[in-house]
């Protein structure tokens, strides 16, 4: 659709989003549809449902944060089920201020963003349709109007509780334009804009001595206090302080630790009771969530202090770690370098991989499991499946350091590096070795990287690279393979024939002679050692395969080499190692003759073709890994 035709429409569905009728008008909505009376924290969690909800490994995930966040699922559960869903049901903990702690650069702001984003665009829905009293500054909800004395009648009719009792200005307006005649009071539809400043404000700390607790709570308007005699009238006063205009939505204390004492009272009150304190006014008022973030260090200095122990009551507190997903991460910094104007430059197949590997390993502490070292613990959070390890075994480990994720390199640091990587190497394509380097170099920039931490990250370094050696290998080893599917599913027949005869105790015909031979023992044992099947442990590998065999046979599927992940890394393997001396000597020969010339520029159409490679890194690749097989 043309740009000018996407205008037009937008302007059209502004027009539709606008309403304007009387408060008995409004009654007869709410009776239709009750959610329209919803508190911002109902308003919240139903926007967040809204997007539904999934299950994945017996975990709940939602995807409304999926679409920024990565690796964080764990935190957003707990979030949704601990927080929202219970205040959105008035549960005490919609008293509470919302705390979101963790590392710098973890998500914390990015959650934040995201709430006020999705209150945006759900406002603009007839499903999460908002509406207030017309020209109040607090966009209020309409049943404040309803006398004190009436709402239980109104909740045992409509069975809706009313909260809360109007501002100011709207009892102003009530007693001397409306004389108190609720039902003709306008009411208007609004919809929820940061920029407009309707239901979300913003309070980020600044200098204490010039900063206005009427940045909060509104000023009095001096330009007027001569024409209506005193600073108690609401028409002289502006109540447009950032609780103010949050209500019915959602208020963001920016790093709120960092803020003045003075500031942070105003929040005991609005949190446990739902009003505030302004000017010369009885206690306004306000339903809105209150959502602040900040790191752990400033968070431990807080609740050292003796005298913030009354709002330490009044606070639940979040964690937002960094991801620990490996996966997760490469998401991660590809969200960012699409932001990014480096865009346009070509990223090597796992450079982004390799990069993640560091900075997972950064975030873990050593297990005191036996077996389990740090490499080992990053593939298993990362999902991947390691013979002798189940789902519990993850769940314990992660139960062994809570604090896992919250300390680590951030991924800030890591995307200002592969930047460097882009302008210092001057190429158009950049690889895993350039942005392991550039990593390397900017650790002596790091402010808060010590001199230990500095060792241990180097040789994570080290760890990265080694794990890029192996999927370098492999990934040229793969591409020599041109008939890699043939080829494995020929080697693996000839192991299955092998093993139906060995586990059946028949023998098996040859190939060449056609005359019956015991089960070939020795290609058996080449392929289980790949993946280190013992000795000992053959029998039950092979008992364990032929039971694979008949489950998929029962469900009318193929088993082929793919169908068993260990066996797929075995045959996989054992072609691998079949291969390896023609890999090193065709990627290592100085002067190619013709045939292997023809081999290596094969390879290279496999890699571009197939692996994602550009025709410079796919170069480098041969070039690298003919230099690691010559080691």
């Amino acid at each position: 659709m043309p740009f000018l035709e996407k205008l037009s429409e937008h302007r059209e569905k502004d027009r539709g989003l606008q309403w304007e009728g009387t408060f008995l008008d409004y009654l007869k909505m709410v009776k239709e549809n009750p959610r329209l009376s919803q508190t911002a924290h109902a308003r919240i969690y139903s926007m967040i449902m809204s997007h539904g909800m999934e299950e994945e490994n017996g975990k709940t995930i939602y995807p409304f944060f999926q679409q920024e966040l990565y690796g964080l699922e764990d935190a957003i559960q707990k979030l949704v089920e601990e927080y929202f869903r219970p205040a959105a049901q008035r549960l005490d903990v919609k008293k509470r201020l919302l705390l979101l702690m963790g590392p710098v650069s973890g998500g914390k702001s990015t959650i934040v963003t995201m709430l006020k984003r999705g209150l945006e665009k759900y406002s603009r829905t007839d499903e999460g349709a908002l509406y207030a009293i017309k020209g109040c500054p607090m966009n209020e909800d309409p049943l404040h109007l309803i006398p004190v004395e009436l709402r239980e009648d109104f909740e045992n009719e409509y069975h809706i509780k009313v909260e809360g009792s109007l501002c100011p200005v709207c009892r102003f307006n009530l007693e001397e334009t409306y004389q108190g005649r609720i039902e003709e009071v306008p009411v208007v539809r609004i919809t929820i804009s940061e920029e407009k400043r309707v239901g979300i404000g913003t309070f980020a700390p600044s200098d204490p001595k010039s900063q206005d607790i009427a940045d909060l709570t509104g000023s009095i308007d001096f330009s007027t206090i001569s024409q209506y005699g005193s600073e108690s009238d609401p028409r002289a006063y502006r109540f447009d302080g950032e609780l103010n205009i949050a209500n019915r939505g959602l208020m963001e204390f920016q790093e709120m630790l960092k803020c003045d004492e003075k500031f942070l009272w105003n929040l005991l009150s609005l949190t446990q009771e739902g009003n505030f304190k302004a000017g010369r006014f009885a206690l306004i008022s306000a339903d809105e969530l209150i959502i602040a973030h900040t790191n752990e260090t400033e968070y431990r200095n807080f609740i050292s202090n003796k005298k913030n122990e009354a709002l330490h009551s009044r606070i639940i507190v979040m964690k937002v770690p960094y991801n620990l997903k490996v996966s997760e991460e490469e998401k991660i910094y590809q969200k960012l370098i699409k932001q990014s104007d480096i865009q346009d430059v070509h990223l090597a197949p796992h450079a982004l991989w390799s990069t993640s590997v560091f900075t997972i390993l950064t975030r873990l502490r050593e297990s005191k499991k036996r077996g389990i070292d740090l490499l080992k613990k990053l593939y298993l959070y990362d999902g991947r499946d390691i013979e002798g390890y189940h789902e519990k075994d993850v769940e314990e480990l992660k139960q062994e350091f809570p604090d896992e994720g919250m300390f680590g390199i951030d991924p800030r640091y890591v995307i200002n590096r592969i930047s460097t990587a882009f302008i210092n190497e001057e190429k158009r394509c950049i690889n895993a070795l350039d942005i392991l380097r550039a990593l390397k170099n900017g650790l002596d920039q790091h402010p808060s990287i010590s001199e230990e931490e500095k060792g241990k990250y180097l040789n994570y370094i080290a760890l990265a690279r080694q794990e890029y050696d192996e999927k370098a290998k492999k990934e040229v080893q793969k591409a020599f393979v041109y008939s890699f599917e043939e080829s494995a599913k020929t080697l693996l027949n000839n192991y299955l024939d092998n093993v139906e005869a060995y586990c059946s105790g028949l023998k098996i015909k040859d190939p060449i002679t056609e005359e019956p031979r015991e089960p070939d023992e020795r290609l058996m044992r080449s392929i289980e050692e790949q993946i280190g099947v013992s000795e000992n442990a053959k029998k039950s590998f092979r008992e364990e395969i032929l039971i694979r065999i008949s489950y998929y046979a029962r469900k009318g599927k193929t088993f082929d080499y793919q169908s068993h992940e260990r066996l797929k890394e075995a045959i996989e393997k054992k072609l691998f190692s079949d291969l390896k001396d023609i890999v090193k000597i065709t990627t290592s020969s100085k002067v190619p003759d013709e045939q292997q010339l023809k081999r290596m520029n094969e390879v290279m159409k496999q890699l571009i073709d197939h692996h994602g490679y550009c025709a410079t890194c796919a170069n480098e690749l041969l070039k690298y890994v003919g230099s690691l097989l010559n080691r």
